[in-house]
């Protein structure tokens, strides 16, 4: 059974990690992987059977409910403090975690730098130190560079995860198994082609650049799921251009919502900026990505009551603005509905 890739196509928090759990719950295969690539510097937020709600930056919100196999592949950056919290809060199974050996782990220098470098003020960066180990990386030890890189190999708590990835992972696919890549961010941030550098993140934020992080070949991929929201969100403050910005009071209003619904980074704790609908950076993500499966969430920001016609009405200005319908429409945090289910019917 092939590979699953699911990323963002706007600014980050689409709900890849609720749509990644999903994913595995819907897998008809014996065993499932999900596979980690990025960072510690955004954060998934999924709820377990039981209806717990866990916010992971390490291990992948597809995990939660402790019943598959979790990769870090090469092109994964540890923070081993977040990591080793996130394992004993799950209490996850130690021998379903698998961690290759050239995996990054990031040091408390390589977050340190990006702080004096004026990356958190300069540029909404979280500071998180995925940028600075990008970047030891690159210099490949180049003598007027102060940071180092540091692999997983050499770090010696996780010595007992240790393995070749991408062998264990051939392997599976060969006994067709499903593996569910969870990628971070979102397309508006991706370093290359998102159009908005030096307002970026550190790394490329494609599938195809998730599928290269894992260490897996184009031709295992059978599904790409590009997450989206009703209203995208962007960091506070320098982070860079939202286009169609509002304000979530705004929103509220428009909805008939009297609850606060204010939204706050999950690394940094600040407020989210809002905005509405864009189509641009979403046909961009698209013609990027090539997506088989277009998933639409935060639907109850539409109408607090849900109803069928202001979200049909939301829904195909959406739709007619991309030229394409969604799959899957999201109205919770813990719900994803194939669209023409129930209330969508058209």
């Amino acid at each position: 059974m092939p590979v699953s890739i699911v990323i963002g196509g706007q600014f980050g928090s689409e709900g890849k990690g609720k749509v990644s759990l999903e994913l595995v719950r819907m897998a008809n295969a014996a065993r499932v992987a999900v596979v980690r690539v990025g960072g510690p510097n955004s954060g998934h937020t999924a709820y377990d059977r039981s209806g717990q709600k866990f916010v992971l930056r390490q291990l992948p919100a597809g995990a939660v409910d402790l019943n598959v196999d979790v990769v870090f592949p090469a092109g994964s950056f540890i923070d081993l403090d977040v990591l080793q919290d996130e394992i004993e809060l799950l209490d996850y199974p130690r021998d379903r975690i698998f961690i290759s050996p050239y995996a990054n782990i990031i040091t408390h220098a390589q977050k340190a730098w990006e702080v004096d470098a004026g990356l958190v003020s300069g540029i909404g960066s979280t500071g998180s130190g995925v940028g600075a180990a990008i970047m030891a990386s690159v210099a490949r030890e180049a003598a007027n560079f102060p940071l180092q890189r540091h692999d997983a190999q050499h770090c010696e708590p996780l010595e007992q995860y240790l393995c070749d990835t991408t062998a264990k992972m051939r392997q599976w696919l060969s006994d067709d198994a499903r593996v569910v890549i969870e990628g971070t961010q979102g397309f508006g941030l991706s370093l290359y082609d998102g159009g908005y550098w030096p307002k970026a993140t550190s790394r490329c934020t494609t599938a195809a650049s998730a599928l290269t992080e894992a260490g897996l070949s184009p031709i295992d991929v059978d599904e790409v799921v590009l997450v989206l929201r009703s209203f995208p969100i962007r960091v506070a403050g320098m982070s860079g251009p939202l286009p169609n910005e509002t304000t979530w009071e705004d929103i509220a209003k428009s909805a008939g919502i009297e609850r606060n619904i204010r939204e706050f980074t999950t690394v940094t704790k600040n407020l989210r900026r809002v905005g509405e609908f864009d189509p641009e950076v979403v046909k961009a993500a698209i013609a990027a990505n090539n997506p088989t499966i277009l998933v639409l969430n935060h639907l109850d920001y539409v109408s607090a009551s849900a109803s069928r016609v202001e979200v049909l009405e939301s829904l195909r200005e959406m739709e007619q603005s991309l030229g394409r319908r969604f799959d899957y429409l999201g109205f919770s945090p813990i719900d994803m509905v194939a669209r023409d289910a129930n209330l969508v019917q058209i």
